[in-house]
């Protein structure tokens, strides 16, 4: 697929799969790279392929341990001290994206601060999928192409058979990608109004919209400890929907969600492989959709100079 021969793709250890596919669409191989650690956890990366004057993409997801964070940093000085000519971080899954704001005294805005170390550490260009907040493009003084997801769920969803589907926000921040979906599917649309009591908990308020006798698609961004989308689903049943579907992006099931998700209502659970799941050995319950092809199309745009937005014109 790639014309130019000196693209290296680099990827780190946070998700050799994806990487491995990406590479596979482009047609090329990775570059042999080395990823240890000292006695004392310390991490130690090392390219061993000469890369003076090449266009470098970095794949590695953020997600924790924050030693995924720190490969990435330690890969993009590496590739920069190596001569690199340019420098695109490929970040699949952009961790630490919830704090973008000060929300409450003395915190700190850590999505602004990832998005320093990284140009500071030399990345010329980022490409990442779905952001918790879609203004966090403007904490770069780099170029960053936003992906999007839909293009990997939307033909799975449509070939799912519903009784008149109704698209449902978890939350006001999930607005915007509901609501495009549901514009696709020719659905109505639905919002949860929820407070948070504390981090990683969740409590719905109301529910904006009629779902009785209707079957919903919960979509959202990401899903974590599955708090906000169990809670919503069992408020949703409560009200009378059909069939339960829950859509992310991101599936970082931390703590108990995957005890939580095998206990909900819902009955398919749709997620990405931004996140490398393989050692959770998930249920039927979870569908896994690949996102290679998308980040490979954007890799082969951005190196022929063509557009990316236009993957998502529809």
């Amino acid at each position: 697929m790639l014309k130019n021969k000196r693209v290296r793709l680099i990827c780190g250890s946070s998700n050799r799969p994806l990487g491995e596919a990406i590479a596979r669409k482009l047609n090329v191989s990775l570059c042999d790279t080395k990823t240890t650690r000292f006695s004392d956890g310390e991490v130690f990366v090392q390219i061993n392929e000469n890369i003076r004057g090449a266009n470098v993409f970095i794949i590695q997801s953020t997600n924790p341990p924050a030693e995924n964070l720190q490969e990435l940093l330690m890969l993009i000085d590496a590739s920069r001290r190596s001569s690199a000519k340019y420098i695109t971080a490929v970040i699949p899954y952009y961790g630490y994206a919830r704090a973008d704001r000060k929300e409450r005294p003395r915190v700190s805005i850590t999505a602004r601060l990832v998005a320093d170390l990284l140009t500071t550490a030399g990345a010329d260009r980022v490409i990442t999928m779905d952001l918790h907040a879609a203004q966090i493009q403007g904490f770069f003084n780099i170029p960053v192409d936003h992906l999007y997801s839909s293009i990997i769920f939307n033909s799975y969803l449509q070939e799912i058979t519903t009784n008149e589907l109704v698209v449902v926000s978890p939350d006001v921040g999930s607005i915007k990608v509901a609501r495009s979906f549901a514009k696709t599917m020719g659905a109505s649309l639905v919002i949860i109004d929820k407070r948070r009591p504390e981090q990683n908990e969740m409590e719905v308020v109301n529910i904006i919209g009629e779902v009785a006798g209707h079957d919903v698609l919960l979509r959202d961004d990401m899903i974590d400890t599955a708090g906000t989308l169990v809670g919503a689903a069992e408020a949703l049943k409560a009200k009378g929907c059909g069939r339960i579907f829950a859509c992310a992006a991101h599936g970082v099931l931390s703590g108990e969600a995957l005890t939580r998700l095998e206990k909900s209502p819902i009955e398919q659970v749709i997620i990405s492989d931004s996140i490398d799941n393989h050692e959770r050995k998930l249920s039927d319950k979870f569908v896994v959709l690949s996102s290679a092809e998308v980040f490979a199309e954007a890799i082969d745009r951005i190196e022929s100079g063509a557009s990316i937005s236009i993957m998502f014109n529809d």
